[in-house]
């Protein structure tokens, strides 16, 4: 197995021969109020004074993980991607890496990934798919989604395809309908796609299990800290009461069984653990 260096943000071994690292694709902005939902600015305002901006955005981490396994490896997300004009890059403050140079860094080459899975095809998870001419950026791999978001993202609701970049996605439509998942399926011994909804229609989460450890990423459902408690429902989400449902059912197994959580867009603390806080949840980063 090749090394991962210190450009990783975080690595494990899972044992059994699997292992994990934490490779952030950049990083951009999002409205503050919007990733907080319906909970009042009383609330959550003392939780990001320290990265708010003039425009009330908070910095977004685009958290993407390769995992290892003897049977190949799997990247989970692609961040934005090198494809964004400049308005949109300009609009959003994406700014770093994207997540081929980003790989390349930590000492992995695209064409050794054997499969991608997202955990949905908003912008800012499957836009690292193609490179800016439009060829594959990872030649070799299966590219996972659940077909209910195929569905839903290629369809013409107004307000359910606005998070999705629909000339960006049939680009990419044939690379991704043959290899699309219906419920849970392994991609590769231990890497494991669960539908969750909430979020997005076809939305997902991802568990890697090794002998001595698994590890979970519910992608938007679990964006930052504070989404530990499953009332607080980002206005991203299409579906808030599914949310709240699979996340406090989730949840509770992942606290359960002590699984190591990855956060999708935090920037400083991405890794810990969920801790179970009356009715609610914590997150817990010491890892």
């Amino acid at each position: 197995m090749t090394t991962l260096n210190d450009s990783v943000h975080w690595s494990a071994e899972l044992g059994g021969g699997t292992r994990i690292g934490l490779i952030q694709a950049g990083r951009f902005r999002s409205d503050a109020g919007a990733l907080l939902g319906v909970v009042p600015r009383t609330m959550w305002n003392g939780l990001v004074v320290d990265e708010i901006d003039g425009d009330h955005r908070l910095l977004q981490a685009l958290n993407c993980l390769l995992v290892e396994t003897s049977a190949g490896r799997v990247l989970i997300e692609t961040g934005i991607g090198d494809r964004i004009g400049e308005k949109g890059r300009a609009m959003r403050r994406y700014e770093g890496p994207w997540i081929v140079p980003a790989l390349e860094a930590a000492g992995f080459a695209p064409d050794s990934v054997d499969a991608i899975a997202v955990s949905h095809l908003h912008y800012d998870h499957a836009g690292g798919v193609l490179r800016v001419d439009g060829s594959r950026a990872f030649p070799r791999a299966k590219f996972i989604a659940q077909r209910a978001e195929w569905d839903v993202a290629l369809g013409d609701n107004p307000r359910l395809v606005a998070s999705y970049d629909q000339p960006e996605l049939r680009l990419i439509r044939e690379l991704g309908l043959g290899s699309a998942a219906d419920g849970e399926a392994e991609i590769l011994p231990g890497v494991s796609v669960i539908p969750t909804g909430g979020h997005s229609g076809g939305h997902q989460g991802v568990l890697i299990r090794g002998r001595d450890r698994t590890v979970a990423f519910f992608g938007d459902l679990f964006m930052r800290p504070w989404s530990a408690n499953p009332k607080w429902v980002p206005a991203f989400d299409d579906f808030p009461l599914d949310s709240v449902a699979v996340k406090a059912e989730l949840f509770g197994r992942a606290a359960d069984e002590n699984w190591t959580i990855v956060l999708s867009h935090e920037p400083v603390h991405p890794v810990g653990r969920l801790v179970r806080d009356r009715d609610r949840f914590r997150f817990d980063p010491s890892v």
